[in-house]
């Protein structure tokens, strides 16, 4: 039986220290092509991606999303994957995708989550995340979201949105199937949770999904959030 190909996309900014060990996590899988699709990068990210041997396309530095789309408009797999830059997946990761895929209820899928950082904050953190992301069925863009590529042309990718892309194509997504989260975990960089603390963090992510929900426009939350970010 041939092996469903996978197109991991990985949306790029600024990101030299850390895009090579993600590289390294990403290329152990099979049967599988690298995007790295950079957004307006000043620092070597882009020449880092070209000696690592993966596919480099330049998008407009306007987000994430249009990354992401740009990504998978190139791709030529079956399955695409969604990762993060500062991102790394477990070992074996590549079939436990194509094992979830496989399942005709199973429209897509991510990893539960674990956050580079010692520290019992961010421990419940995890815990929290995780625990919504099973009970919810609704995972978040650092959790490496996966899915059929015939899946996300039929959408039509992910939403032009300045933030929140991740969150509104999730939403798309519960309305057609089952998305299955996987007990193997990526891990994620801590460094925005270390510079921020642990509550700030949640109380600014808390805050830009509630404006989400009651209609604040995404380039007043994505203003907002740069400015309490920084």
């Amino acid at each position: 039986m041939v092996k469903a190909t996978l197109s991991v996309i990985i949306p790029a900014l600024n990101e030299a220290a850390t895009l090579l060990k993600t590289l390294h996590y990403t290329q152990i899988g099979a049967d599988l092509e690298i995007i790295v699709v950079d957004g307006g990068s000043e620092d070597n990210t882009i020449e880092l991606a070209q000696n690592a041997g993966v596919k480099v396309i330049s998008s407009p530095k306007t987000g994430r999303a249009q990354q992401m789309n740009a990504g998978a408009a190139i791709a030529t797999g079956d399955i695409l994957l969604f990762l993060h830059a500062d991102t790394h997946l477990p070992l074996g990761y590549d079939e436990m995708i194509r094992e979830a895929l496989s399942h005709p209820k199973t429209i897509a899928g991510a990893f539960e989550l674990a956050i580079d950082g010692k520290g019992l904050p961010l421990r419940w953190v995890e815990k929290m995340v995780n625990a919504r992301s099973r009970i919810l069925q609704f995972p978040y863009g650092d959790q490496a979201l996966f899915l059929k590529t015939s899946v996300f042309l039929e959408l039509g990718g992910f939403p032009n949105l300045p933030i929140m892309e991740d969150f509104e194509f999730i939403r798309q997504l519960k309305g057609q199937g089952r998305i299955t989260i996987l007990p193997a975990k990526v891990l994620t960089s801590g460094r925005r949770w270390q510079k921020l603390g642990v509550f700030k963090t949640t109380l600014i992510n808390q805050t830009i999904i509630l404006g989400y929900f009651l209609g604040v426009p995404p380039t007043t939350l994505r203003r907002w959030y740069r400015r309490q970010a920084r």
